[in-house]
């Protein structure tokens, strides 16, 4: 597991460039079979890759500029100069974020000059998306980036008259924006290509749910839980458990999820098509709340005050199969698990998680033995919302430490990260997946995420320093010792 945005660049933020291709030879030379990475939507405000101002969009950050470059959209002096934060180990969204727009919009303007067929291919096979993402794009940029539930009210609610009038007066920002999708798709096209090229698979993630303030809701209210004045009426989160005591708040607007089942799940099936040319695997986030989910009345300060309200179930997982049959998913199986939510995961045939850290976490009361791992699964050693390994060792309570010490046979001169993962290795679990961070024995420094902490998160990067051959070694041995490789 190693985020796009976490591999080394020389522009502030991890990118599809360089970096990521020596990191697919990397994978291809440790004997691995599998890339998962975050999402790599579009960003709204916190820079979480979970919440995602477009559902189908690219997040134009991970766009290489070395590669505008040799197309000649950009000319060196362009970009290289320019500040990219000040910390090589981490993102500086907002220095990112205001360079990185003003040199796309230079590459932008030039590759519109060149008329090009396949941008015009582009633009009409992503219609169906695009259309609505750019213009909302373009208004937000007129609307000084405000939430378009703060735009004036013609536009809010998409009157036929002002939308035509949006486009002709902000036709240039819109066509910039496509030619900047355009870009992100190229470029996303042949990494993809050279991953298929080294039979390296990516597993991508899909958010269960969309940020309010993205065009996937101000396009399509009706399949959302909002009033008459587009105001959520609930809004999603989880309850208080042993790590949160006022649980999470995550805020995003619940799904109506009974016309969309009157319309065949069409809004479901259509953005997994959509990710499809994307990713080999998709791992659906928070898979629990489409048996049910925790709907927090809108305005509450905490998720305290929730109710549990029956999801689709198999009724969507059914029509998820019937449009894309060959289709492998992972089932974000984590937090409260109910008898309901088990059988759930069984009906559906996907493969549940299983966490290394909760095994041996005492305030987690679902973390299953290491032994109990069904071959219908995935072992991790931690997830995206976990601290390292070695973060954990000095973080949680020693007797829970001691635990995984006896149960892995981890003696005081053995190395505990790569003892814990192999021990991992060893599972049932039909695929093993670990942070990249635990292979580098990173510490909690390099944490990607703390749940409940709406600040400060997803900016870790790896050092351009890490001898990725010498690691590939050790992980190939690891891999064959334990019978994964080919």
């Amino acid at each position: 597991m190693m985020p796009i945005a976490s591999l080394p660049s020389n522009y502030g933020i991890g990118t599809m460039g360089r970096a990521a291709y020596d990191f697919i030879d990397f994978l291809r030379n440790a004997k691995q079979k599998y890339w998962q990475i975050l999402p790599v939507g579009p960003l709204t405000d916190g820079n979480s890759p979970y919440s995602n101002l477009s559902i189908y969009a690219g997040n134009d950050q991970l766009i290489d500029l070395d590669i505008l470059c040799q197309e000649g959209l950009l000319e060196p002096e362009e970009f290289h100069s320019l500040d990219w934060g000040s910390d090589s180990k981490k993102i500086d969204y907002d220095t990112v974020s205001l360079n990185r727009q003003k040199v796309l919009k230079i590459a932008a303007v030039r590759g519109i000059a060149k008329e090009q067929q396949e941008f015009i291919h582009f633009k009409t096979d992503k219609a169906y998306w695009l259309d609505d993402y750019a213009l909302y794009i373009a208004l937000k940029q007129a609307n000084n980036m405000k939430p378009w539930t703060q735009w004036p009210e013609d536009i809010r609610f998409r009157d036929t008259e002002a939308l035509i009038k949006a486009r002709e007066e902000l036709q240039e920002d819109i066509e910039i924006c496509k030619y900047i999708q355009f870009i992100f798709f190229k470029q996303w096209k042949e990494l993809k290509r050279y991953a298929d090229e080294k039979n390296i698979q990516i597993i991508g993630d899909i958010p269960i749910y969309t940020a309010m303030d993205s065009a996937d809701v101000w396009a399509g209210a009706k399949w959302f839980q909002l009033d008459e004045k587009n105001v959520p009426i609930q809004v999603a989160g989880v309850p208080p458990d042993d790590f949160t005591a006022d649980g999470q708040l995550w805020g995003n607007p619940l799904y109506r999820w009974d016309m969309m089942e009157a319309d065949g799940f069409s809004w479901w099936v259509e953005r997994i098509k959509g990710a499809l040319t994307l990713y080999d695997v998709i791992r659906i986030d928070h898979f629990r709340g489409l048996e049910s989910y925790w709907a927090v009345p809108y305005g509450e300060k905490t998720a305290k005050n929730g109710t549990w309200i029956k999801g689709p179930g198999m009724k969507l997982i059914n029509a998820l199969r019937e449009a894309c049959p060959d289709t492998e998913f992972i089932a974000e199986d984590l937090g409260y698990l109910t008898d309901d939510v088990r059988k759930f995961l069984k009906e559906s045939h996907f493969p549940g998680m299983n966490v290394l850290q909760f095994s041996f976490d005492a305030r987690d009361k679902s973390g299953a033995s290491p032994d109990d791992f069904i071959e219908n699964s995935i072992c991790y050693t931690g997830t995206h919302d976990n601290t390292t390994l070695k973060g954990w060792k000095s973080e949680a309570k020693p007797a829970d430490v001691r635990k995984m010490k006896r149960y892995f046979h981890i003696h005081f001169w053995d190395n505990f990260n790569w003892k814990a993962i192999d021990g991992g290795m060893a599972t049932k679990s039909k695929l093993f997946v670990a942070q990249m961070q635990d292979y580098l024995e990173l510490g909690s420094e390099a944490r990607i995420n703390i749940p409940g902490v709406p600040r400060g998160n997803w900016t870790w990067r790896m050092s351009g320093d890490v001898d990725l051959d010498e690691l590939a070694i050790k992980i190939g041995e690891a891999t064959v010792k334990n019978k994964r490789s080919e």
